[in-house]
């Protein structure tokens, strides 16, 4: 297919445009298999992520069902993760998975998953160590080839550019975006109830997939200590422990250290960012828009609105953009 078709057949937005990158769409070159606990449920889950045509972009294959890696299937309103759903199935906590793959030039691949009950409809995508390294590593191990269509033919992979500010407001949470020539990422976050993260700040001036492993990948999730107990009360965080992710309290700071970097919680916020702003990907095409993207206070649900209002949705809350 041409760039001028593959243009026709993409969403548009007044907001953004989709522009060559000068690079062809990829998929992985071997299958990566990995099995692990997830975050939330506590379940056991497989994955397998496949090989895919250019232009078939990421899904997860669930049973028989399929569940795009959009925003259209992002469920609203689910605590503390990303989930996508299609037809009453659902995949919970993919923001890691999706980071890792959109950072690595995963473009195209089929995701299968399944979990120990072949009854649910319901499935967690493994938490690991609580950040994406687990999957960064296993994309490198399968390394990359360039994905063809039906026909043999490679694609031009496309990114959306920014044409004009905007932004999303919670509170005194926010994300704003300026249009900007690459992919550049500020991020605040403040948590005065426990003086060991404070206020951090976090900014990468180029994103590529070495930055990526080295400075964001491996920064793990992060949780209050004194909060664990209700989490687990609204049946939260069941399979969470030390080793799922650093764990603050209020008074007597991190309780299993050390940090992977003075920052690592801020760094998770934009390994998050990066997974739920995949979800603007169509087509095996970069989700992750080019702008200087600033974000303060942000989490899964602001992260969604945002791309929500660039594809111009307009279930955006007044409350969010007041």
């Amino acid at each position: 297919m041409s760039v001028a078709a593959a243009f026709k057949s993409l969403k548009s937005s007044a907001l953004f445009s989709w522009k060559p990158t000068g690079k062809l769409q990829k998929t992985v070159a071997n299958c990566i298999e990995r099995t692990g606990q997830g975050l939330h449920s506590g379940e056991i889950s497989t994955v397998k992520i496949l090989s895919e045509a250019a232009r078939a972009g990421r899904y997860f294959i669930f049973g028989s069902n399929v569940i795009r890696a959009s925003i259209d299937n992002i469920v609203r309103d689910t605590p503390l993760c990303t989930a996508l759903s299609r037809d009453g199935y659902s995949v919970r906590t993919v923001e890691h998975l999706l980071s890792a793959l959109e950072a690595c030039g995963v473009d195209n691949c089929r995701i299968e998953i399944g979990g120990s009950n072949n009854c649910d409809r319901s499935v967690e995508v493994p938490i690991f160590d609580g950040s994406a390294r687990e999957w960064v590593d296993a994309i490198n191990q399968s390394g990359l080839k360039v994905a063809v269509d039906i026909g043999g033919q490679s694609c031009q992979k496309l990114a959306p550019y920014l044409n004009e500010p905007v932004h999303v407001l919670h509170n005194d949470s926010f994300i704003a975006a300026i249009p900007y020539p690459k992919v550049c990422i500020t991020y605040g976050i403040d948590y005065p109830q426990a003086p060991a993260i404070g206020c951090q700040w976090f900014s990468s001036s180029m994103l590529d997939e070495s930055i990526y492993s080295n400075s964001i990948g491996p920064s793990r999730t992060f949780c209050i200590y004194e909060e664990v107990e209700h989490m687990r009360n609204l049946g939260l965080i069941k399979g969470g422990s030390a080793e799922t992710a650093i764990v603050c309290s209020m008074t007597k700071g991190w309780m299993n250290p050390p940090l992977r970097y003075d920052n690592e919680p801020c760094r998770h916020k934009v390994l998050d960012l990066i997974g739920d702003f995949s979800l603007l990907a169509e087509e095996g095409n970069q989700g992750l828009l080019v702008a200087h993207i600033v974000a303060y206070k942000g989490g899964h649900s602001l992260h969604a609105e945002f791309v929500r209002r660039l594809v111009g949705n307009d279930a955006v809350s007044e409350e969010l953009t007041a």
